[in-house]
């Protein structure tokens, strides 16, 4: 208990440095917010010019915006979007379900071919299994995910035609009735299996073009801890005593391998959920990177503030909880 409460508050203590530096940091973003929302028409104008710096307080000096700021943030309130003339909270919730939905999913992908691949490669090294496992992990890692992304819609959407185009679902279809906003659970949960049907066939691809780099990263280090693990003095006593490889590779090994992994995979995770902007602008999928690009572009410093916040809230949830993950598999760390 005496390290969980010492993590909250430390997880308290950083959320509220972030604050400050992303104040700091959008308050100099490079750029005129009046000129990108008004256009050189409006923003010749003096009156209007006066009248939309003062609506959104841009003149005011920096402690003082900061502390309105701070105490809306302390309400839940992340201020009003500049373009979508919305609660920044809102269109969070509104796109936020399409992110999880598709950064869920990738992860999911990477745990599930990862990890079996790198314990594959790291039980039988230097094997063909062992190499075809080195070499997809090394084409995740390298290939750059838009140009993944665009490959992928060219060979199977364009060329082949066996997947949907971008989107959540086609434009005919209409989306089930939102209770997550998760499309592929709510239509699960309304018994529509033809929505479900469209919803994970459209999840498919992006959900692939997403998973490969984090893949690449887990089939590595997967492999690493494995190789590791197993030229540990107490695995070659395990096999003096006779134990099945297989018996020593899940009891023995696996367990003691697993930290890293979690560790890796509590940072992608939140990568995905953050950093999903590429995959989504290429397949016009309605999440948190699409409105973080649009707002990065309309220099909408609300908008920006409120979902960089988001993003430094999300790792360090993550990160809470993949040190509360460590008191299961290894109870030591909490003394050290």
């Amino acid at each position: 208990m005496r390290y969980i409460v010492q993590r909250l508050i430390g997880m308290l203590l950083t959320a509220l440095a972030a604050t400050v530096v992303i104040f700091l940091i959008s308050s100099k973003v490079p750029g005129d917010p009046v000129l990108a929302q008004l256009g050189d028409l409006a923003a010749a104008d003096p009156a209007i010019v006066k009248a939309f710096r003062d609506r959104w307080r841009l003149d005011d000096p920096l402690p003082t915006r900061y502390w309105s700021f701070l105490t809306h943030l302390a309400q839940g309130d992340l201020g009003m979007s500049i373009s979508t003339q919305r609660p920044v909270m809102d269109d969070i919730r509104q796109y936020a379900p399409a992110t999880i939905e598709l950064a869920t999913s990738a992860f999911l992908l990477s745990i599930l071919i990862g990890v079996p691949l790198g314990i594959a490669a790291g039980v039988w090294r230097d094997s063909p299994v062992d190499h075809m496992a080195r070499l997809i992990s090394l084409l995740g890692v390298s290939a750059p995910t838009f140009w993944l992304a665009f490959i992928a819609l060219s060979v199977f959407y364009g060329g082949l035609q066996i997947a949907p185009g971008p989107g959540r679902l086609d434009v005919i279809s209409i989306p089930p009735v939102s209770i997550t906003g998760l499309y592929t659970i709510d239509a699960a949960i309304a018994g529509d299996w033809a929505a479900f049907r469209d919803a994970l066939a459209h999840l498919a691809l992006p959900s692939i073009v997403l998973a490969a780099a984090t893949m690449g990263l887990i089939t590595r280090t997967t492999r690493a801890s494995m190789l590791d693990t197993l030229n540990q003095d107490y695995v070659r006593v395990a096999r003096s005593k006779g134990l099945t490889e297989t018996h020593i590779v899940l009891r023995h090994a696996l367990p003691n391998a697993l930290l890293p992994i979690v560790t890796l995979a509590g940072i992608a995770y939140a990568i995905l959920l953050t950093g999903a902007v590429m995959t989504e602008t290429i397949f016009s999928w309605p999440g948190l990177g699409r409105y973080t690009f649009r707002s990065a572009v309309t220099l909408d410093v609300p908008a920006i503030m409120g979902i960089t916040l988001i993003v430094a809230v999300v790792y360090l949830v993550i990160n809470f909880i993949t040190d509360l993950s460590y008191l299961v598999l290894d109870p030591r760390s909490a003394r050290r």
